[in-house]
């Protein structure tokens, strides 16, 4: 058995989700699974649909994108995947899909707005939209250079990556991340609802008030904080 079954198995599983959630329609999407000790992550394959996959044609590639195990070419998005695991330390899962309502958002050049408690059980800030890429940057390498769009604009606004597990990238599409790849998709399925739920929002009531911050602080800290008591 091959020293990277795990996260091959890791990577299949959570890519197998993402239509199950009704994040990815065709190919639109991907998830990795890193190992650190190993310096490589396992991601899907580019282009290969969903119903034909299986954890031996997930992709084995290092930190900077070069294929280390496996026949077929990575995802397309892999050299993003490889910046944010060069850069951030303490994530083992990416997720990349154009889903629908968080896409649309991000086309819109928008952060999401927090205006309920369903948002703030996961975040207490809007959902950053980075803008869209400068000609410069597209006209590099235009994979690797989403991956420092993402990190450079979180830095920008003071928005750690260990809070804030997700981003739209401006005219593009949303990526999330987290210490596992469930976790990541897990995140990938929260932003969309949130995004879903903000544009109903404002169908509604195009004024709808921004949640209270005494809101905001009550439901992020029940499930987050150092006195916590959701759950088991």
């Amino acid at each position: 058995m091959s020293k990277y079954q795990h996260i091959r198995e890791e990577a299949y599983q959570a890519n197998m989700q993402l239509p199950k959630l009704g994040l990815v329609l065709f190919t639109f999407g991907n998830v990795s699974a890193a190992d650190r000790e190993l310096g490589v992550f396992a991601i899907k394959p580019s282009g290969v649909p969903y119903e034909e996959l299986s954890p031996e044609k997930m992709v084995i590639v290092d930190f900077v994108g070069k294929t280390v195990e496996g026949d077929l070419r990575p995802s397309s998005d892999t050299l993003t995947h490889a910046v944010l695991y060069n850069n951030w330390e303490n994530i083992n899962g990416i997720v990349h899909t154009h889903s629908t309502y968080a896409t649309a958002w991000a086309q819109s050049q928008r952060d999401v707005p927090i205006y309920g408690t369903t948002h703030a059980d996961h975040n207490t800030v809007d959902i950053p939209c980075a803008p869209p890429m400068s000609d410069e940057m597209i006209r590099g390498d235009y994979e690797y250079q989403t991956g420092y769009q993402i990190i450079n604009y979180l830095q920008d606004k003071g928005i750690s990556y260990e809070e804030v597990e997700m981003v739209l990238v401006g005219n593009h599409a949303p990526f999330t991340w987290g210490k596992t790849a469930a976790k990541a998709v897990y995140n990938s399925a929260v932003l969309e609802e949130v995004a879903r739920m903000a544009y109903l929002t404002e169908q509604i009531n195009p004024n709808a008030p921004r949640l209270k911050g005494s809101l905001i602080q009550k439901h992020y800290e029940r499930k987050h904080g150092p006195h916590s008591y959701y759950g088991q």
